[in-house]
């Protein structure tokens, strides 16, 4: 019974042994596969005691098939095409992003900004069919089963891989009408005294750090509505029911229209920090390095 050998050595072993047919030459099979003669020769050697008959015979100045060689020859030629073929369309899988693309991302960056971008990135990859799921709630991508999850966060030391996509500044601000019933703060110790709109999940907590020309200032606002959505201070903030610290991208529209305006324009929050974060892979799927390529070079 023929001994069993490691398929890579098999298939070392195939190559070998079809080179030196085709060649007629350990030496010139060795020069193509760029192994030493002696390392060809034991290849076919070790094929020959697997299968227990002789496939080549040799001359000192050439080789040529037994019968037996001729017809493994054969046989093994369409074998190695058949897993040349298959190599080839990993790779071409692997260098066109095609199937699923699951995206988890927050709820307002996904509504106001990220919505066109999937439609232009669907666009360039139309083989590409896009799972979206907007949500509030940091996800963890391997329990979620997603691809790529895109957070604004402070991110905890974890076994994901994050990536940077950009800052997103912010502003504080309110409506005109506001201010017109309530003045405007000079200085943000003044911001003690006015109706305050907060967001619920803060790192800093229920206090807002705001710096500036005098240096950093940690305030307890005056709330009157907390909420974990952006979108919800800024429509209360247009109604005139407080001020407002507000991701940019989240207000810009009513800054241009004015229903908004900025004040204390010296101090800034820190900026937040938008963030792709994936499983760790030895090989990254092509369709999310895709993706996320294109989120840095159109956010940046």
């Amino acid at each position: 019974m023929p001994k069993l050998v490691p398929l890579v050595d098999k298939l070392a072993s195939l190559r070998a042994f079809v080179k030196v047919v085709e060649l007629g030459s350990f030496a010139e099979a060795g020069r193509t596969l760029r192994l030493s003669r002696s390392a060809v020769s034991k290849y076919v050697a070790e094929l020959e005691q697997d299968l227990g008959v002789q496939l080549l015979q040799r001359t000192t100045r050439h080789v040529s098939p037994t019968e037996n060689g001729q017809a493994y020859f054969e046989r093994t030629l369409g074998i190695l095409a058949d897993l040349d073929a298959a190599d080839q369309a990993v790779a071409q899988l692997q260098s066109t992003p095609r199937g699923l693309l699951r995206i988890n991302a927050p709820m307002s960056f996904g509504t106001i900004k990220l919505g066109p971008l999937i439609a232009e990135f669907m666009a360039r990859h139309p083989d590409l069919q896009v799972q979206l799921v907007l949500t509030d709630e940091q996800v963890d991508p391997v329990q979620a089963g997603v691809d790529v999850t895109l957070r604004i966060a402070e991110l905890e030391t974890s076994s994901l891989i994050a990536r940077k996509l950009c800052d997103i500044d912010r502003v504080i601000c309110a409506s005109p009408d506001y201010f017109k019933a309530n003045g405007r703060p000079g200085h943000v110790d003044d911001l003690r005294r006015h109706d305050c709109l907060t967001y619920g999940f803060l790192s800093t907590g229920n206090q807002w750090k705001l710096t500036g020309p005098d240096g950093d200032h940690w305030i307890a606002p005056h709330w009157t509505l907390c909420a974990n959505n952006a979108e919800v201070l800024r429509d209360a903030a247009v109604k005139g029911r407080g001020i407002a610290i507000l991701p940019v991208f989240i207000a810009e529209a009513q800054l241009k229209s004015g229903a908004l305006a900025t004040v204390l324009d010296d101090y800034r929050a820190p900026p937040l920090t938008l963030y792709a974060v994936y499983p760790p892979t030895r090989h990254l799927a092509v369709k999310v390095r895709l993706f996320i390529d294109f989120l840095v070079d159109r956010l940046r």
